[in-house]
């Protein structure tokens, strides 16, 4: 198996929760860093959001590897920025028998 090509700069944001004053919450995003990946499209299919219609895209994210509980490791739920881009974290599995990459599976969102 050939070593992916880590080409691409991704920031890792997580989701934050804060107060919003009114007795509910509001969801923000913190960088958490920044992560070379490889980016590989797989799937799209058309949606229908709440007021129009959405494309969805399936990729496959390739990262290096960081131990379990470290800040540097994706989760599901987190999600990949490339600029104005988008990638939501579905899932994230081990690439390779030694552990060194792995492999988030994620959905972009583009309203059309």
């Amino acid at each position: 198996m050939a070593a992916p090509r880590l080409n691409r700069p991704l920031v890792l944001e997580v989701p934050q929760r804060s107060p919003d004053g009114a007795g509910g919450f509001v969801e923000d995003w913190q960088a958490r860093g920044t992560l070379w990946a490889e980016l590989s499209a797989r799937t799209g299919r058309e949606a229908e959001g709440a007021a129009t219609s959405v494309g969805l895209a399936a990729f496959r994210i390739t990262v290096r590897a960081a131990p379990q509980g470290s800040p540097r490791r994706p989760q599901a739920g987190q999600r990949l920025r490339d600029g104005a881009r988008l990638f939501n974290i579905l899932s994230v599995t081990e690439q390779d028998p030694a552990a060194r990459f792995l492999t988030c599976w994620s959905e972009e969102e583009v309203v059309t």
